[in-house]
Protein backbone atom coordinates (compact mmCIF):
# COMPACT_ATOMS: atom_id res chain seq x y z
CA UNK A 1 0.00 0.00 0.00
CA UNK A 2 0.98 3.78 -0.42
CA UNK A 3 -0.72 5.65 2.15
CA UNK A 4 -0.65 9.31 2.69
CA UNK A 5 0.00 11.61 5.58
CA UNK A 6 -3.26 11.57 6.98
CA UNK A 7 -3.55 7.80 7.05
CA UNK A 8 -5.25 7.21 3.77
CA UNK A 9 -4.64 4.07 1.49
CA UNK A 10 -4.04 5.70 -1.95
CA UNK A 11 -2.89 2.94 -3.93
CA UNK A 12 -2.78 -0.83 -3.53
CA UNK A 13 -0.56 -2.67 -5.48
CA UNK A 14 -0.65 -6.48 -5.89
CA UNK A 15 2.82 -8.38 -6.74
CA UNK A 16 3.93 -12.24 -6.20
CA UNK A 17 6.73 -13.52 -4.49
CA UNK A 18 9.24 -11.66 -6.05
CA UNK A 19 8.50 -7.98 -7.30
CA UNK A 20 6.28 -5.11 -7.00
CA UNK A 21 5.34 -2.87 -9.52
CA UNK A 22 5.04 0.47 -8.49
CA UNK A 23 2.66 2.95 -10.26
CA UNK A 24 3.03 6.25 -11.48
CA UNK A 25 3.16 8.14 -7.71
CA UNK A 26 3.02 11.74 -10.50
CA UNK A 27 5.29 14.59 -10.38
CA UNK A 28 7.26 15.45 -6.75
CA UNK A 29 5.95 18.52 -5.12
CA UNK A 30 7.92 21.81 -6.08
CA UNK A 31 9.34 22.45 -3.00
CA UNK A 32 12.73 22.42 -2.11
CA UNK A 33 13.82 19.20 0.04
CA UNK A 34 10.24 17.99 -0.03
CA UNK A 35 9.31 14.66 0.14
CA UNK A 36 6.32 12.65 -1.76
CA UNK A 37 4.44 12.22 1.64
CA UNK A 38 3.76 9.15 1.22
CA UNK A 39 4.37 5.41 2.44
CA UNK A 40 5.07 2.20 0.79
CA UNK A 41 3.97 -0.41 3.04
CA UNK A 42 4.30 -4.16 1.74
CA UNK A 43 4.90 -7.67 2.95
CA UNK A 44 7.91 -10.17 2.58
CA UNK A 45 7.18 -13.29 2.67
CA UNK A 46 10.47 -14.76 4.33
CA UNK A 47 11.08 -12.83 7.14
CA UNK A 48 14.26 -11.06 5.22
CA UNK A 49 14.97 -6.98 5.85
CA UNK A 50 14.45 -4.34 3.61
CA UNK A 51 16.25 -5.15 -0.19
CA UNK A 52 18.04 -3.36 -1.95
CA UNK A 53 14.81 -2.28 -4.46
CA UNK A 54 13.06 -1.02 -1.10
CA UNK A 55 15.57 1.42 -0.49
CA UNK A 56 16.48 1.92 -4.25
CA UNK A 57 12.44 2.97 -4.29
CA UNK A 58 12.95 4.65 -0.72
CA UNK A 59 15.49 7.28 -2.39
CA UNK A 60 14.39 7.67 -6.39
CA UNK A 61 10.69 8.68 -5.23
CA UNK A 62 11.61 10.48 -2.23
CA UNK A 63 8.89 8.36 -0.19
CA UNK A 64 8.60 9.59 3.78
CA UNK A 65 9.27 5.86 4.50
CA UNK A 66 9.33 2.27 3.31
CA UNK A 67 8.02 -0.56 5.79
CA UNK A 68 8.07 -4.71 5.18
CA UNK A 69 6.38 -6.58 7.11
CA UNK A 70 6.42 -10.25 7.69
CA UNK A 71 3.62 -12.48 6.69
CA UNK A 72 4.04 -15.58 8.40
CA UNK A 73 2.65 -18.69 6.31
CA UNK A 74 -0.47 -18.95 8.79
CA UNK A 75 -1.27 -15.49 7.73
CA UNK A 76 -0.19 -14.11 10.84
CA UNK A 77 1.78 -10.83 11.10
CA UNK A 78 5.80 -10.91 11.89
CA UNK A 79 8.39 -8.48 12.21
CA UNK A 80 8.94 -5.15 10.85
CA UNK A 81 11.50 -3.55 8.96
CA UNK A 82 11.65 0.16 8.07
CA UNK A 83 13.89 3.18 6.72
CA UNK A 84 13.79 6.93 6.11
CA UNK A 85 16.45 8.60 4.36
CA UNK A 86 18.51 10.87 5.95
CA UNK A 87 20.28 14.26 5.39
CA UNK A 88 24.19 14.56 4.01
CA UNK A 89 26.38 13.53 7.42
CA UNK A 90 29.64 13.01 8.15
CA UNK A 91 29.26 9.03 8.14
CA UNK A 92 27.59 9.30 4.91
CA UNK A 93 24.68 7.14 5.41
CA UNK A 94 21.88 7.51 3.09
CA UNK A 95 18.97 6.18 5.14
CA UNK A 96 18.00 5.19 8.49
CA UNK A 97 17.42 1.54 8.85
CA UNK A 98 15.21 -0.21 11.71
CA UNK A 99 14.06 -3.37 12.64
CA UNK A 100 13.64 -5.98 13.08
CA UNK A 101 10.99 -4.86 16.04
CA UNK A 102 7.07 -6.08 16.27
CA UNK A 103 4.44 -4.36 15.02
CA UNK A 104 3.10 -3.00 18.17
CA UNK A 105 6.54 -1.64 19.09
CA UNK A 106 6.74 -0.06 15.02
CA UNK A 107 3.12 1.61 16.23
CA UNK A 108 5.19 3.20 19.15
CA UNK A 109 6.82 5.26 16.80
CA UNK A 110 5.39 8.84 16.51
CA UNK A 111 6.17 9.03 12.71
CA UNK A 112 4.21 11.76 11.22
CA UNK A 113 6.52 13.58 13.47
CA UNK A 114 9.70 11.96 12.73
CA UNK A 115 9.34 12.89 8.96
CA UNK A 116 8.16 16.13 9.47
CA UNK A 117 11.97 16.88 11.38
CA UNK A 118 13.66 14.97 9.06
CA UNK A 119 11.91 16.73 5.93
CA UNK A 120 12.60 20.40 7.24
CA UNK A 121 16.28 18.99 7.88
CA UNK A 122 16.37 18.62 3.88
CA UNK A 123 15.03 21.46 2.97
CA UNK A 124 16.52 23.76 5.12
CA UNK A 125 19.92 22.50 3.36
CA UNK A 126 18.28 22.80 0.05
CA UNK A 127 17.81 26.60 0.30
CA UNK A 128 21.10 26.91 1.62
CA UNK A 129 22.88 24.95 -1.07
CA UNK A 130 20.17 26.31 -4.21
CA UNK A 131 22.28 30.25 -2.59
CA UNK A 132 25.62 28.52 -3.84
CA UNK A 133 25.26 26.66 -6.97
CA UNK A 134 24.79 28.60 -9.95
CA UNK A 135 24.52 26.48 -12.83
CA UNK A 136 23.18 23.14 -10.81
CA UNK A 137 24.67 20.99 -8.61
CA UNK A 138 26.78 18.08 -10.65
CA UNK A 139 28.02 14.76 -9.55
CA UNK A 140 31.18 13.92 -11.66
CA UNK A 141 31.87 10.24 -13.35
CA UNK A 142 34.71 8.59 -14.30
CA UNK A 143 35.24 4.92 -15.61
CA UNK A 144 37.68 3.75 -17.31
CA UNK A 145 39.78 0.34 -17.77
CA UNK A 146 42.69 -1.21 -15.56
CA UNK A 147 45.25 0.00 -18.47
CA UNK A 148 44.42 3.89 -17.15
CA UNK A 149 43.59 3.41 -13.92
CA UNK A 150 46.38 5.77 -12.71
CA UNK A 151 44.94 8.87 -14.79
CA UNK A 152 41.97 8.72 -12.49
CA UNK A 153 43.06 11.87 -9.96
CA UNK A 154 44.19 13.72 -13.06
CA UNK A 155 41.30 13.54 -15.33
CA UNK A 156 39.11 13.98 -12.57
CA UNK A 157 41.05 17.20 -11.73
CA UNK A 158 40.36 18.28 -15.14
CA UNK A 159 36.30 17.75 -15.09
CA UNK A 160 36.48 19.56 -12.21
CA UNK A 161 37.87 22.38 -13.36
CA UNK A 162 35.58 22.21 -16.88
CA UNK A 163 32.75 21.94 -14.84
CA UNK A 164 33.97 25.13 -12.73
CA UNK A 165 34.52 27.08 -15.82
CA UNK A 166 30.68 26.11 -16.97
CA UNK A 167 29.39 27.34 -13.59
CA UNK A 168 28.55 24.14 -11.85
CA UNK A 169 28.73 23.13 -8.81
CA UNK A 170 30.58 19.98 -8.01
CA UNK A 171 29.27 17.45 -4.87
CA UNK A 172 30.24 14.45 -5.41
CA UNK A 173 32.63 12.48 -7.36
CA UNK A 174 32.59 8.83 -8.56
CA UNK A 175 35.37 6.83 -10.42
CA UNK A 176 34.67 3.23 -11.62
CA UNK A 177 37.60 0.96 -12.85
CA UNK A 178 35.79 -2.16 -15.10
CA UNK A 179 37.69 -4.74 -17.28
CA UNK A 180 35.39 -2.87 -20.02
CA UNK A 181 32.91 -0.46 -20.13
CA UNK A 182 29.24 -1.41 -20.21
CA UNK A 183 27.65 -0.76 -23.25
CA UNK A 184 24.04 0.72 -22.02
CA UNK A 185 24.57 1.89 -18.85
CA UNK A 186 29.04 3.03 -19.15
CA UNK A 187 28.88 2.26 -15.66
CA UNK A 188 27.95 -1.03 -13.56
CA UNK A 189 23.86 -1.15 -12.91
CA UNK A 190 24.80 -1.85 -9.21
CA UNK A 191 27.34 1.67 -9.56
CA UNK A 192 24.68 4.06 -10.99
CA UNK A 193 22.21 2.79 -8.14
CA UNK A 194 24.62 4.26 -5.64
CA UNK A 195 25.48 7.27 -7.84
CA UNK A 196 21.70 7.70 -8.05
CA UNK A 197 21.64 7.46 -4.33
CA UNK A 198 24.07 10.05 -3.41
CA UNK A 199 23.05 11.94 -6.15
CA UNK A 200 20.11 12.52 -4.50
CA UNK A 201 21.20 12.77 -1.46
CA UNK A 202 23.24 16.06 -1.88
CA UNK A 203 20.37 17.11 -4.15
CA UNK A 204 22.80 16.89 -7.14
CA UNK A 205 20.75 17.33 -10.63
CA UNK A 206 23.17 16.80 -13.29
CA UNK A 207 25.55 13.70 -13.91
CA UNK A 208 28.38 14.75 -16.01
CA UNK A 209 30.44 12.23 -17.65
CA UNK A 210 34.12 12.05 -18.51
CA UNK A 211 34.01 10.76 -21.71
CA UNK A 212 31.90 11.29 -24.49
CA UNK A 213 28.19 9.30 -24.85
CA UNK A 214 26.57 7.80 -27.04
CA UNK A 215 23.29 8.48 -27.80
CA UNK A 216 21.79 5.56 -26.39
CA UNK A 217 23.67 5.31 -23.33
CA UNK A 218 22.43 9.43 -22.60
CA UNK A 219 19.10 8.03 -22.94
CA UNK A 220 18.76 4.98 -20.92
CA UNK A 221 21.01 6.55 -17.86
CA UNK A 222 18.84 9.59 -18.01
CA UNK A 223 15.92 6.77 -17.80
CA UNK A 224 17.62 5.01 -15.25
CA UNK A 225 18.38 7.86 -12.89
CA UNK A 226 15.89 10.34 -13.80
CA UNK A 227 18.60 13.45 -13.86
CA UNK A 228 19.99 15.01 -16.29
CA UNK A 229 23.04 13.40 -18.47
CA UNK A 230 26.06 15.69 -19.93
CA UNK A 231 29.03 14.22 -21.39
CA UNK A 232 32.47 15.72 -21.65
CA UNK A 233 31.69 16.89 -25.54
CA UNK A 234 28.73 18.57 -24.39
CA UNK A 235 30.26 20.41 -21.42
CA UNK A 236 33.36 21.88 -23.41
CA UNK A 237 30.35 23.13 -26.20
CA UNK A 238 28.52 24.37 -23.11
CA UNK A 239 31.74 26.33 -22.00
CA UNK A 240 32.07 27.93 -25.51
CA UNK A 241 28.91 29.12 -26.19
CA UNK A 242 29.33 31.08 -22.32
CA UNK A 243 32.47 32.30 -24.02
CA UNK A 244 31.90 33.11 -27.54
CA UNK A 245 32.07 36.90 -27.82
CA UNK A 246 32.54 37.36 -31.39
CA UNK A 247 30.92 36.57 -34.57
CA UNK A 248 33.24 34.14 -35.83
CA UNK A 249 33.28 32.67 -31.98
CA UNK A 250 29.62 32.77 -32.10
CA UNK A 251 29.53 31.02 -35.67
CA UNK A 252 31.72 28.05 -34.56
CA UNK A 253 29.87 27.46 -31.35
CA UNK A 254 26.87 26.93 -32.93
CA UNK A 255 27.79 25.11 -35.87
CA UNK A 256 30.25 22.34 -33.69
CA UNK A 257 26.86 22.23 -31.26
CA UNK A 258 24.84 21.65 -34.77
CA UNK A 259 27.01 18.75 -35.56
CA UNK A 260 27.16 17.25 -31.86
CA UNK A 261 23.24 17.22 -31.89
CA UNK A 262 22.42 16.15 -35.48
CA UNK A 263 23.04 12.08 -34.63
CA UNK A 264 21.29 12.57 -31.19
CA UNK A 265 18.04 13.77 -33.48
CA UNK A 266 17.74 10.27 -34.56
CA UNK A 267 16.62 8.59 -30.99
CA UNK A 268 13.45 7.13 -31.70
CA UNK A 269 10.45 8.14 -30.28
CA UNK A 270 6.82 6.66 -30.43
CA UNK A 271 5.40 9.97 -29.83
CA UNK A 272 6.75 11.50 -33.52
CA UNK A 273 4.62 9.15 -35.80
CA UNK A 274 4.39 9.93 -39.11
CA UNK A 275 1.88 11.92 -40.74
CA UNK A 276 -1.30 10.21 -41.69
CA UNK A 277 -2.44 9.82 -45.74
CA UNK A 278 -5.98 10.60 -46.83
CA UNK A 279 -7.29 12.78 -49.60
CA UNK A 280 -4.80 16.01 -49.39
CA UNK A 281 -2.50 14.32 -47.68
CA UNK A 282 -0.91 11.56 -49.30
CA UNK A 283 2.46 10.03 -48.99
CA UNK A 284 4.42 9.16 -46.11
CA UNK A 285 5.22 12.63 -44.72
CA UNK A 286 7.97 13.43 -42.63
CA UNK A 287 8.27 12.55 -39.09
CA UNK A 288 9.36 15.61 -36.86
CA UNK A 289 12.64 14.31 -36.52
CA UNK A 290 13.35 14.22 -39.89
CA UNK A 291 12.26 17.91 -39.94
CA UNK A 292 14.24 18.77 -37.33
CA UNK A 293 17.49 16.81 -38.82
CA UNK A 294 16.68 19.04 -41.91
CA UNK A 295 16.60 22.06 -40.90
CA UNK A 296 19.36 21.21 -38.81
CA UNK A 297 21.83 20.27 -42.16
CA UNK A 298 20.20 23.63 -43.62
CA UNK A 299 21.54 25.75 -40.93
CA UNK A 300 24.62 23.66 -40.57
CA UNK A 301 25.25 24.81 -44.63
CA UNK A 302 24.67 28.41 -43.98
CA UNK A 303 26.81 29.00 -41.14
CA UNK A 304 29.61 27.11 -43.32
CA UNK A 305 28.73 29.41 -45.51
CA UNK A 306 29.24 32.29 -43.46
CA UNK A 307 32.08 31.14 -41.93
CA UNK A 308 33.85 30.61 -45.31
CA UNK A 309 33.15 34.26 -46.56
CA UNK A 310 34.58 35.64 -42.79
CA UNK A 311 37.86 33.38 -43.52
CA UNK A 312 38.21 35.41 -46.81
CA UNK A 313 37.91 38.58 -44.83
CA UNK A 314 40.26 37.00 -42.60
CA UNK A 315 42.71 36.65 -45.32
CA UNK A 316 42.47 39.75 -46.72
CA UNK A 317 43.82 41.25 -43.18
CA UNK A 318 46.53 39.25 -43.37
CA UNK A 319 47.70 40.24 -46.75
CA UNK A 320 47.33 43.74 -45.78
CA UNK A 321 49.76 42.47 -42.43
CA UNK A 322 51.93 40.93 -44.68
CA UNK A 323 52.51 44.02 -47.20
CA UNK A 324 53.02 45.89 -44.26
CA UNK A 325 56.36 44.07 -43.32
CA UNK A 326 55.40 42.86 -39.79
CA UNK A 327 56.07 39.30 -38.55
CA UNK A 328 53.91 37.74 -36.41
CA UNK A 329 53.98 35.12 -33.46
CA UNK A 330 51.30 33.07 -32.41
CA UNK A 331 50.57 31.78 -28.30
CA UNK A 332 49.47 28.17 -28.28
CA UNK A 333 49.27 25.65 -25.61
CA UNK A 334 47.09 23.79 -23.36
CA UNK A 335 44.33 25.63 -21.44
CA UNK A 336 45.06 27.77 -18.55
CA UNK A 337 48.64 27.66 -19.61
CA UNK A 338 49.01 31.44 -18.88
CA UNK A 339 48.91 32.68 -22.75
CA UNK A 340 46.23 35.47 -21.87
CA UNK A 341 48.52 36.69 -19.38
CA UNK A 342 51.39 36.74 -21.57
CA UNK A 343 49.67 38.80 -23.91
CA UNK A 344 48.39 41.39 -21.49
CA UNK A 345 51.98 41.98 -19.77
CA UNK A 346 53.88 42.34 -22.84
CA UNK A 347 51.05 44.23 -25.12
CA UNK A 348 48.79 45.68 -22.91
CA UNK A 349 46.21 43.92 -24.25
CA UNK A 350 43.55 43.94 -21.44
CA UNK A 351 42.29 40.95 -22.51
CA UNK A 352 40.31 38.46 -20.00
CA UNK A 353 42.88 36.26 -18.33
CA UNK A 354 41.26 34.06 -15.23
CA UNK A 355 42.49 30.84 -13.45
CA UNK A 356 39.94 28.81 -15.57
CA UNK A 357 39.64 26.68 -18.81
CA UNK A 358 39.57 28.36 -21.85
CA UNK A 359 38.97 31.79 -20.78
CA UNK A 360 39.69 33.21 -23.49
CA UNK A 361 37.99 32.04 -26.97
CA UNK A 362 38.50 34.26 -29.43
CA UNK A 363 41.72 34.95 -30.76
CA UNK A 364 43.33 38.24 -30.36
CA UNK A 365 45.97 39.99 -32.52
CA UNK A 366 47.98 42.81 -30.43
CA UNK A 367 50.98 45.39 -31.96
CA UNK A 368 54.18 44.53 -29.42
CA UNK A 369 57.39 47.09 -29.65
CA UNK A 370 61.08 45.74 -28.91
CA UNK A 371 62.76 48.00 -26.02
CA UNK A 372 66.21 49.13 -25.99
CA UNK A 373 66.60 46.07 -23.42
CA UNK A 374 66.33 43.81 -26.20
CA UNK A 375 69.35 44.86 -27.62
CA UNK A 376 67.74 47.15 -30.43
CA UNK A 377 69.95 48.65 -32.35
CA UNK A 378 69.60 51.06 -35.54
CA UNK A 379 69.93 48.74 -38.84
CA UNK A 380 70.72 45.50 -36.99
CA UNK A 381 68.26 44.34 -39.66
CA UNK A 382 66.54 42.37 -36.97
CA UNK A 383 62.53 43.51 -36.11
CA UNK A 384 61.47 46.27 -34.35
CA UNK A 385 57.83 45.32 -33.57
CA UNK A 386 55.95 42.50 -34.59
CA UNK A 387 51.89 41.17 -34.13
CA UNK A 388 51.48 39.12 -31.47
CA UNK A 389 48.51 36.39 -31.34
CA UNK A 390 46.58 35.03 -28.79
CA UNK A 391 44.53 31.64 -29.70
CA UNK A 392 41.76 29.35 -27.87
CA UNK A 393 43.48 26.93 -25.50
CA UNK A 394 43.80 23.40 -26.36
CA UNK A 395 42.53 20.20 -23.91
CA UNK A 396 42.79 16.70 -23.89
CA UNK A 397 40.16 14.86 -25.99
CA UNK A 398 39.08 17.98 -27.79
CA UNK A 399 35.56 17.36 -29.67
CA UNK A 400 36.35 16.18 -32.97
CA UNK A 401 33.67 18.81 -34.08
CA UNK A 402 34.68 21.58 -32.33
CA UNK A 403 38.16 21.42 -33.61
CA UNK A 404 36.64 21.30 -37.29
CA UNK A 405 34.59 24.38 -36.56
CA UNK A 406 37.77 26.29 -35.19
CA UNK A 407 40.40 25.10 -37.65
CA UNK A 408 39.29 28.71 -39.65
CA UNK A 409 40.33 30.57 -36.52
CA UNK A 410 43.71 28.36 -36.49
CA UNK A 411 44.41 30.25 -40.30
CA UNK A 412 46.29 32.41 -37.71
CA UNK A 413 48.45 30.86 -36.86
CA UNK A 414 48.74 29.08 -39.70
CA UNK A 415 50.37 32.30 -41.28
CA UNK A 416 53.14 32.75 -38.03
CA UNK A 417 56.25 33.39 -38.59
CA UNK A 418 57.03 31.77 -35.28
CA UNK A 419 54.80 29.74 -32.26
CA UNK A 420 55.42 30.59 -28.46
CA UNK A 421 54.39 26.94 -27.10
CA UNK A 422 53.07 28.12 -23.53
CA UNK A 423 53.08 25.27 -20.69
CA UNK A 424 52.50 25.42 -17.29
CA UNK A 425 55.71 24.28 -15.24
CA UNK A 426 54.02 24.20 -12.64
CA UNK A 427 51.42 21.31 -13.54
CA UNK A 428 52.38 17.90 -12.71
CA UNK A 429 51.09 16.55 -16.06
CA UNK A 430 52.95 19.03 -18.10
CA UNK A 431 53.90 16.56 -20.23
CA UNK A 432 50.78 15.19 -21.12
CA UNK A 433 50.03 18.25 -22.06
CA UNK A 434 52.57 18.99 -23.95
CA UNK A 435 51.57 15.92 -25.93
CA UNK A 436 47.98 16.73 -26.51
CA UNK A 437 49.22 20.33 -27.47
CA UNK A 438 51.73 18.86 -29.91
CA UNK A 439 49.28 15.99 -31.44
CA UNK A 440 46.34 19.30 -32.31
CA UNK A 441 48.93 21.34 -33.79
CA UNK A 442 49.93 17.75 -36.37
CA UNK A 443 46.37 17.69 -36.55
CA UNK A 444 45.87 21.02 -38.00
CA UNK A 445 48.88 21.05 -40.08
CA UNK A 446 50.58 23.79 -37.44
CA UNK A 447 53.51 21.58 -37.06
CA UNK A 448 56.16 22.62 -39.14
CA UNK A 449 56.52 25.89 -37.91
CA UNK A 450 59.66 27.09 -35.52
CA UNK A 451 58.48 27.65 -31.79
CA UNK A 452 59.93 28.70 -29.19
CA UNK A 453 59.12 26.22 -25.75
CA UNK A 454 57.71 28.99 -22.64
CA UNK A 455 57.77 27.30 -19.39
CA UNK A 456 55.44 29.33 -17.44
CA UNK A 457 54.33 30.12 -13.75
CA UNK A 458 58.33 29.61 -13.00
CA UNK A 459 56.65 31.09 -9.75
CA UNK A 460 54.06 28.50 -8.78
CA UNK A 461 56.50 25.87 -9.43
CA UNK A 462 58.80 24.00 -7.10
CA UNK A 463 62.38 25.95 -7.26
CA UNK A 464 64.37 25.01 -10.47
CA UNK A 465 61.90 23.09 -12.19
CA UNK A 466 60.94 25.83 -15.35
CA UNK A 467 64.93 26.57 -15.47
CA UNK A 468 65.94 22.85 -15.82
CA UNK A 469 62.86 22.29 -18.24
CA UNK A 470 63.43 24.79 -20.12
CA UNK A 471 67.40 24.55 -20.70
CA UNK A 472 66.40 20.66 -21.55
CA UNK A 473 64.14 21.77 -24.51
CA UNK A 474 66.42 24.66 -24.88
CA UNK A 475 63.45 26.73 -23.97
CA UNK A 476 62.46 29.95 -21.92
CA UNK A 477 61.70 30.07 -17.91
CA UNK A 478 58.84 33.00 -17.33
CA UNK A 479 56.41 34.36 -15.19
CA UNK A 480 53.70 35.70 -17.53
CA UNK A 481 52.81 37.92 -14.62
CA UNK A 482 56.41 39.46 -14.05
CA UNK A 483 57.44 41.98 -17.07
CA UNK A 484 61.47 41.39 -15.69
CA UNK A 485 61.33 37.81 -16.47
CA UNK A 486 59.75 37.76 -20.00
CA UNK A 487 63.05 40.16 -20.99
CA UNK A 488 65.02 36.72 -22.24
CA UNK A 489 61.83 35.60 -23.93
CA UNK A 490 61.69 38.84 -26.16
CA UNK A 491 65.95 38.78 -26.85
CA UNK A 492 65.23 35.28 -28.07
CA UNK A 493 61.71 36.16 -29.75
CA UNK A 494 63.46 38.89 -31.70
CA UNK A 495 66.21 36.46 -33.23
CA UNK A 496 63.93 34.22 -33.93
CA UNK A 497 61.69 36.61 -35.64
CA UNK A 498 65.10 37.71 -37.47
CA UNK A 499 65.73 34.54 -39.37
CA UNK A 500 64.79 34.56 -42.95
CA UNK A 501 61.36 32.13 -43.22
CA UNK A 502 62.06 28.86 -44.93
CA UNK A 503 58.74 27.22 -47.22
CA UNK A 504 59.53 24.26 -45.51
CA UNK A 505 61.35 24.16 -42.27
CA UNK A 506 62.60 20.77 -40.56
CA UNK A 507 60.09 19.11 -38.16
CA UNK A 508 60.13 19.57 -34.61
CA UNK A 509 60.90 16.20 -33.10
CA UNK A 510 58.52 14.23 -30.63
CA UNK A 511 58.63 15.95 -27.05
CA UNK A 512 60.16 14.10 -24.32
CA UNK A 513 62.18 15.22 -21.51
CA UNK A 514 65.71 14.81 -21.25
CA UNK A 515 66.36 12.89 -17.69
CA UNK A 516 70.28 14.68 -17.62
CA UNK A 517 69.13 17.95 -17.78
CA UNK A 518 66.50 17.31 -15.18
Amino acid sequence: MLVNRAGAVEHVIVGDAHKLMLPDVGRLRGAEGRFRALRLVHTHLRGEALTRDDLVDLSRLRLDLVAAIHAKPDGSIGDVFWAHLLPENPAGKLWREEGPVSLHGAMDTDFLAMIRAVEEEFSRLARSRKAVANDGRAVLVHVTDKRRAHFIEDSLRELRELARTAGVLVVDEVAQVRDQVDPRFVLGKGKLDEVMLRALQRDADVLIFDRDLAPSQVSSISAATDMKVIDRTQLILDIFAQRAETRDGKLQVELAQLKYMLPRLGQKDDALSRLTGGIGGRGPGETKLEIAGRRARDRITHLESQLKELSGQRRQRRQRRVKSGLRVAALVGYTNAGKSTLLNTLTGAGVIAEDKLFATLDPRSRRLTFGAEHGVREGDGLPGEMILTDTVGFIRDLPKDLVAAFRATFEETAEADVLLHVIDASDARYEDQIETTESLLEALDLHRLPRIMVFNKSDLALPGVAAALARAEHGVAVDARDIKSLTPLLIRLRHALGQPATPDPPPVRAWSPDPENL
